[in-house]
């Protein structure tokens, strides 16, 4: 066996393994393969990215440190200026601002009255905190459900092309149903413990700003009863 014959002998596996690159399947043509489904899980995908994003910018403004804050009116509400203690708070744009200005604006009121508008002003910042978010809840357990419609679908579609072919049926004829099939399982899977975890994500987020309020409410209450 001579050179000449060797190097043509490699060539055989390298024309194959080129073959075989070429007749790979892109991610973009995998999804159009899973047909409608996949579109339905896209918009999905793309409604859960974007509440993820804005409310994590949201909830990142409201978890400010309210210590700076709360010291500030603490101190001129024991000198007993009120209304400076108000101005900080009205520059202030989170939740626990808006929580002390409307206790300060009740402060002349008996403490009952005082609690009842920062609980007031509080289920409705805790309001805009969730907006949105139980929809990526919703998504969580509706993207997989789907993913598993359009494998239904895609097993129907199989199903036909063999009843409608007579005699042997070839694996190409099968394989536009069963690329739906599989595809959109691993694609409603994928939408949903992205937005499983987002969901799970915001709802911890969400928890730590409500716990900063609760503290200020108290420590506000605590200064309203301090004796001096």
């Amino acid at each position: 066996m001579n050179l000449l014959s060797v190097l043509q002998g490699t060539e055989m596996p390298a024309n194959g393994m080129a073959a075989t690159i070429e007749e790979s399947v892109s991610l973009f043509e995998l999804i159009e393969k899973g047909g409608i489904t996949m579109v339905i899980l896209g918009v999905l995908f793309v409604i859960a990215m974007y509440i993820l994003v804005n409310r994590v910018l949201t909830i990142r403004k409201a978890k400010k440190d309210p210590r700076a804050l709360l010291d500030k009116v603490k101190a001129q509400v024991l000198k007993g200026d009120i209304d400076a203690a108000k101005k900080y708070c009205a520059r202030d744009t989170t939740p626990m601002g808006k929580m002390l200005e409307a206790g300060l604006k009740h402060i002349s009121s008996n403490l009952n009255t005082i609690e009842k508008s920062i609980e007031n002003i509080a289920k409705v910042e805790l309001y805009k905190l969730e907006k949105s978010v139980a929809t990526v809840g919703m998504i969580s357990g509706a993207a997989p459900m789907i993913g598993f419609f359009g494998t239904v679908i895609g097993m129907i579609n199989a199903f036909i092309a063999i009843s409608q072919e007579e005699g042997s049926v070839s694996p190409k004829l099968l394989s536009s149903g069963i690329y739906e099939a599989m595809i959109t399982t691993a694609g409603g899977l994928a939408v949903g413990i992205f937005a499983y975890i987002s969901y799970n994500f915001l709802v911890r987020q969400i928890e730590d700003v409500v716990h900063k309020m609760e503290v200020v409410t108290i420590e506000f209450i605590e200064l309203l009863q301090s004796p001096n």
